[in-house]
């Protein structure tokens, strides 16, 4: 593991970091904010997943994560959304390739080499960072943005018992109904809709759903709200009886404005489940 940058933020240290990923067989970034506690001990772990076109840096400097997790004394991982380097395959579009792993493993050429973001994710980059940074893995929670909030939530309830809590800003919430999944899907893992993973929020909630609490945050005026597929997931939530709220931010959209908005109260949710 390389240090790339190091800096003193909100009392605690915002570094950015690689490493040679043998999951995506490639160099993979990624930043941590340790707050000041973590001095003294391990501390609890949020991570926050991007969404498409980002890299880790988004989030780090747009969300304003930090000042509120340095109050409650955790710290945030800011995992990549992609593969990266020049053999690494990639699409002229922007939600596709580079920026738009989606949190799966994928099985196709030429994909299938190098995007492994599902098992980067749940695995190698847990383990990394568990090995070389003072965190208590025993206390994570998960939070992500549009592309990211279907990586958050699907991790959430795919992984039952890893995190005690999942948070999203206006996820992706039914990809197999929507442009944003379907194209992805049938590129990575092939035209065979059988051989699709069950990497839906929607679907997922259908069947254990998450054995926590959620909070979901969304704009009235997201431009990208016809591919959210936000209805499907709260009509998932209401017939499970899902511990959770989803709440329609007037007059908001998909930006990072939006995010920086409500960050506060999605730390402060967090802390109330990892302190618990």
């Amino acid at each position: 593991m390389k240090t790339i940058s190091e800096n003193r933020c909100y009392g605690g240290t915002q570094g950015v970091y690689s490493h040679a990923s043998e999951t995506c067989s490639c160099d993979m970034t990624f930043a941590v904010f340790l707050p000041e506690e973590a001095a003294f001990g391990p501390v609890p772990v949020l991570w926050f997943l991007s969404g498409l076109t980002c890299t880790h840096e988004n989030a780090m400097t747009k969300a304003g994560a930090q000042a509120w997790a340095a109050e409650q004394g955790i710290a945030i991982i800011f995992p990549d959304t992609s593969p990266r380097g020049e053999d690494v395959a990639d699409d002229e579009a922007y939600d596709l390739g580079k920026g738009a792993g989606f949190y799966i493993d994928a099985t196709e050429e030429p994909w299938s080499k190098h995007y492994k973001m599902w098992s980067y994710i749940a695995d190698e980059l847990p383990a990394l960072v568990g090995e070389n940074f003072p965190l208590d893995m025993e206390r994570q929670s998960i939070c992500g943005h549009s592309m990211g909030g279907h990586g958050a939530l699907t991790f959430a309830m795919a992984l039952p018992g890893r995190f005690r809590s999942v948070s999203a800003f206006a996820p992706i919430c039914n990809p197999l109904k929507s442009d944003w999944g379907r194209k992805q899907f049938t590129a990575y893992w092939g035209a065979d809709e059988s051989k699709w993973g069950p990497h839906d929020a929607s679907v997922l909630m259908q069947g254990g759903g998450f054995d926590g609490p959620i909070l979901i945050d969304t704009g009235t005026d997201d431009q990208f709200g016809d591919l959210l597929g936000t209805e499907a997931l709260a009509q998932a939530m209401a017939a499970k009886r899902q511990e959770g709220t989803i709440r329609l931010q007037k007059g908001y959209d998909h930006s990072y404005f939006f995010i920086s908005t409500f960050m506060e109260d999605h730390v402060n949710f967090h802390a109330e489940a990892l302190y618990a």
